[in-house]
């Protein structure tokens, strides 16, 4: 994490690249155990954590400067432990991971992308004559 108010969106973005990255290597393990008996699916719990963290009536700028990113990290939880799909008791839906996966790759190069395009702006400030 940076420590300047100049950085307070990248930094944001970076907390939520990490959960993407984290939610990618959950969604993998579900993968590898979708034939596993007994296995519970996991995910990543960090879009509600960003939301209380940037909830305000504040311009966004202020409440991102103002947002407690030591706090914001992403969990993993087991989803819906008592739903099963199988008679094994694994309740692990190929297709939906392979969704989900999918997207988390979108949403995980969109940010880094974002970031690329702050640093690209503060190197154009910095740069400007």
């Amino acid at each position: 994490m940076i420590g300047s108010n100049a950085f307070n969106y990248i930094n944001v973005l970076d907390k939520a690249a990490d959960a993407s990255w984290k939610r990618n290597e959950v969604i993998a393990n579900n993968i590898a155990n979708v034939d596993t008996p007994g296995y519970k699916r996991k995910d990543v719990q960090f879009e509600s954590y960003l939301t209380s963290a940037l909830i305000g009536d504040n311009s966004l700028d202020k409440r991102v400067a103002n947002a407690n990113l030591d706090s914001l990290d992403a969990s993993v939880y087991t989803d819906n432990a008592s739903l099963s799909y199988r008679l094994d008791g694994n309740n692990v839906d190929i297709d939906t991971e392979t969704a989900n996966l999918a997207e988390n790759q979108i949403r995980y190069y969109t940010l880094l992308d974002s970031m690329t395009q702050e640093f690209s702006r503060i190197k154009t400030v910095l740069t400007a004559r």
